[in-house]
């Protein structure tokens, strides 16, 4: 693709796509029809380039409708942004949901990640890819049913593996998931997604609904997740109304002493980061919802904003009157079309209840929320990268300092927290910072969600205080017989031992015990998953999804890979030397990389080698 602006015209559908969100066109410098006075001064550029955050927006809109982004279409886009093109391309070929090359409307994305991949993701790849007559290794083209198949990373529903989702490109975008999926469900979603049966209740995934002993999960199941009124029946905006009753230094005062940390695996605490952005003089402050749980094995998210999408309203509401931001924003996973469904629903109702907008509650504070869509980028869950792909660039994490808290999104003080340290804060709030810090350990303080899947009779998200035990939220799901090993914290967690399963479930606990907590992954193998592919399946995962940014992780990744392919398909004994060369790079991974993506991307398969001997 010429990398500067061209002589390629946009077509009608991809000019109605951008101007559907930029507007018309005011000149012919933006791409209207040229007029005298367009060659006598250029008009709109300023505003223009105040707008390079809608790049993004613009790219979905564009793939949304014609199923792909075109030279045409990108450079129109830049010309109504004045983005130079070269940049507008490195943002479009960074997500894996884009695709600069002409493919079907139609694109069925099949997970072969961790949990789908013991679950037999790749029979269920190679059924459907012979049912649509498409050719394996080509991203799925190369057939006559007018469907791409794409294999896809990690899509948040593990808890119903395999799973497929099915997006066809139309005015407006239709999705299907089928999970579990089998061929048929599979290609019934992608060909007819009208058809497709429909998603289950969020209460599926949540084992315990109904349980009144929970604090987090007590709505899913029980409310209506579109009612605004039964929401505020059962307890909702009173977090709100507390913490309006307390002030910002009330609310933050009461977060601190509530021994709050971030849920998403840095268990950075929430009451410290909540006052050091609130106390810069710098102006404005923002508030910024991470959403983007990439890590496979984790959906806990999901389900909170499929099953209680008010809880996350109200808790950004807080966190924003607490820190003094008025523009939230919710960067949230691009292969999440429920959860964005529910999550637009609640923002419009509580806008038009008075509970966003200008003058919240009558209490004068104003504060609202957009939504940000990802496009399929692991690395955009770190915080900055997030910030980057916001403000649209390609989503690269930034060296610290200066922190977020000082200079985040836009170069102004941000307090960045996930869903789950967010919907925390209401029952800080509501029981009060004593009675939740009694709740888990003194220093892990309240309830974790857990996501639980892999060889276990009720996968789903458990909430259990800190402090149970790995055994104990096993027992909940019915592990199955046969458990080989367990992997904690997902893709960059590590391997625990069928033996040690009296963990506690502590972020001190896992770290004396030489593992992490992580963002709350819970997998469990039996003795039938081939293990050496499992850990190839982690290398594959970190080499796609590294940014490339920095060269401990772009070169590390790829050579961790090689070598755990060069021990998959040996056959006999002469693992040794590629294990001395993995412990290596890792170790240089570890030291050297930039953000936790390559600090981590050894880590799995470290444990897996040290723990599980998996090659012996």
């Amino acid at each position: 693709m010429d990398l500067r602006f061209g002589d390629s015209k946009p077509t009608d559908e991809e000019r109605a796509a951008v101007d559907a969100l930029l507007g018309p066109p005011e000149s012919s410098w933006e791409g209207a029809d040229r007029t005298d006075a367009d060659l006598r001064w250029a008009r709109g550029g300023r505003e223009a380039r105040g707008r390079r955050d809608l790049l993004l927006p613009g790219l979905h809109a564009v793939n949304d409708r014609v199923g792909w982004i075109s030279e045409g279409a990108l450079d129109y886009l830049c010309r109504r942004l004045t983005v130079p093109p070269s940049e507008a391309y490195g943002v479009a070929t960074f997500y894996a949901m884009f695709s600069v090359r002409p493919r079907p409307a139609t694109v069925l994305h099949v997970c072969t990640d961790l949990a789908c991949a013991a679950a037999g993701a790749g029979a269920l790849c190679a059924g459907i890819e012979s049912r649509l007559g498409t050719t394996p290794g080509t991203g799925g083209t190369g057939g006559v049913s007018g469907v791409s198949v794409e294999r896809s990373p990690c899509l948040g529903l593990c808890e119903r593996a395999p799973a497929a989702l099915a997006v066809r490109a139309g005015d407006p975008v239709r999705t299907a998931v089928s999970a579990p999926a089998t061929v048929e469900s599979a290609v019934l979603a992608a060909t007819a997604p009208d058809a497709a049966p429909d998603e289950p209740p969020a209460v599926m995934a949540v084992p315990q609904a109904g349980d009144p002993t929970l604090t987090l999960l007590r709505r899913i199941g029980v409310a209506d997740p579109e009612s605004l009124d039964d929401y505020r029946a059962h307890g909702g905006y009173a977090a709100l109304r507390r913490a309006f009753a307390l002030g910002p230094a009330g609310v933050i005062r009461e977060v601190t002493d509530s021994g709050l940390v971030g849920r998403g695996g840095a268990a950075f605490p929430t009451g410290r980061k909540w006052q050091a952005t609130a106390s810069q003089p710098d102006r404005p402050h923002h508030l910024v919802c991470n959403a983007d749980e990439s890590e496979p094995g984790t959906f806990k998210d999901r389900v909170i904003m499929e099953g209680d999408p008010y809880a996350l309203v109200e808790a950004m509401t807080i966190a924003a009157y607490a820190t003094g931001a008025h523009k939230g924003y919710l960067y949230l996973r691009g292969e999440y079309p429920r959860a964005l469904h529910r999550m637009r629903y609640a923002i419009d109702r509580a806008r038009a209840r008075g509970l966003l907008g200008d003058d919240i509650l009558g209490q004068g504070f104003a504060f609202d929320i957009e939504i940000r869509r990802g496009a399929g980028a692991y690395i955009c869950g770190e915080e900055t990268a997030l910030f980057s792909s916001i403000e649209g660039y390609r989503g690269e994490p930034r060296s610290k300092p200066p922190f977020p808290v000082e200079k985040g999104l836009f170069g102004k003080p941000t307090v960045e927290n996930n869903v789950e340290t967010l919907v925390n804060v209401l029952p800080v709030l509501t029981m009060g910072a004593p009675a939740y810090a009694a709740i888990g350990t003194e220093r892990s303080t309240g309830p974790k969600l857990f996501c639980v899947s892999g060889s276990v009779g009720r996968p789903g998200v458990y909430e259990v205080p800190f402090g149970a035990t790995l055994g104990e939220l096993l027992e909940l799901a019915d592990v199955r017989d046969g458990l080989r090993a367990v992997l904690l914290g997902g893709a960059a967690g590590g391997f625990v031992r069928a033996d040690e399963l009296g963990i506690p479930l502590t972020f001190e606990g896992t770290r004396q015990a030489g593992t992490t907590l992580g963002s709350g992954v819970v997998m469990a193998f039996d003795d039938t998953v081939p293990l050496p592919r499992l850990l190839l399946r982690i290398a594959q995962f970190f080499r796609d999804e590294s940014c490339g940014q920095c060269v401990p992780c772009r070169v590390g990744t790829v050579r961790q890979e090689e070598a755990l392919t060069r021990i998959v398909e040996r056959t006999g004994a002469g693992a040794a030397g590629d294990i001395a060369l993995l412990r290596e790079v890792g170790s240089a991974m570890r030291d050297a990389s930039i953000c936790g993506l390559g600090q981590t991307a050894w880590n799995a398969v470290e444990s897996a080698i040290d723990r599980l001997g998996a090659y012996e």
